[in-house]
């Protein structure tokens, strides 16, 4: 069952699709409305079932209960168990990390889990594997970079899948990890290779790999309206590329130590497209020494 809900961030009104200038009128949105329209963007993304929002199966959460379980914070290396620890009766936070995959499973080990997500069907979804599953969870909206909903303190365990890419600014996300997290709890983080923000969106589409974008690189900033308008009404979402100065050297000012980290690829052969050439993602193990 949920042990709570609660709304920390208002859905946007208008539906994407209703908005004829759209690039015109994105391109002179507020921040905060920018992370709206990816908060909307996550919700139509549940309805068209992106492999990022389908649920876990009763099969699976059946075989976790036992202790045979594996979770990805990129999309195809599972997190080393050693990572985690026992994860029984630990406190741990689902960071931007809704969809029904992540949390029940670490729940069904024996967690005390919290998702957090801007998208209220995302967190539908765990909502739905909860309640099916007769599972404890505890369910929180908002966003990645404010975390006021919790006291210093307040987990063992921070999880943050490959997310950060629909922030644009990073440093405030590591900085809330850290007054969130005990000392001696564990961020476990997955973030893009920046490099991917350098090849152009649509020909990666048609598989064709041409260097076009500088980085940093902002959708919302750097694209023509016309393509800015395809790119949305497709995807719904817009991205923003950070640096690995920001990614890993972030978490260190943050006051977080690093203690180890893998490579991923794309979903996919990693023959094909830009994993053919290079790892797409990375994911950290990084530490709470001590408080600050």
């Amino acid at each position: 069952m949920l042990t709570g809900f609660e709304q920390t961030a208002d859905i946007p009104t208008l539906w994407i699709r209703e908005l004829p200038q759209l690039p015109i009128l994105v391109s002179t949105m507020p921040m905060e409305n920018i992370l709206k329209l990816n908060q909307r963007g996550w919700d139509l993304r549940v309805e068209e079932k992106d492999v990022w929002t389908c649920p876990v199966s009763s099969e699976q959460i059946g075989r976790a209960r036992v202790g045979d379980w594996s979770v990805v914070l990129t999309p195809n290396r599972p997190v080393p168990r050693k990572w985690f620890g026992d994860v029984v009766g630990r406190d741990i936070l689902c960071l931007a990390s809704g969809g029904g995959q992540q949390a029940p499973i670490l729940a069904a080990a024996g967690a005390c889990v919290t998702v957090f997500d801007a998208s209220l069907r995302q967190l539908g979804q765990d909502e739905m594997v909860a309640t099916r599953d007769g599972l404890q969870l505890t369910v929180v909206q908002g966003f990645m970079h404010d975390l006021s909903a919790f006291s210093d303190e307040s987990f063992d365990v921070i999880f943050h899948p490959a997310s950060n890419c629909f922030a644009p600014e990073i440093e405030p996300v590591w900085k809330e990890c850290y007054r969130v997290l005990r000392t001696g709890g564990i961020l476990l983080a997955g973030f893009m290779n920046p490099d991917v923000f350098i090849f152009d969106r649509e020909a990666q589409d048609q598989g064709d790999l041409i260097v076009r974008h500088p980085l940093p690189h902002s959708e919302v900033r750097d694209l023509p309206a016309d393509e800015l308008d395809r790119l949305i009404r497709r995807d719904h979402v817009v991205e923003f590329s950070h640096s690995l100065e920001e990614q890993i050297g972030g978490q260190l000012r943050a006051g977080f130590v690093l203690t180890d980290m893998f490579e991923d690829r794309d979903y996919g052969l990693p023959t094909t497209g830009r994993s053919k050439f290079m790892p797409t993602l990375f994911a950290t193990k990084a530490m709470k020494l001590q408080r600050r």
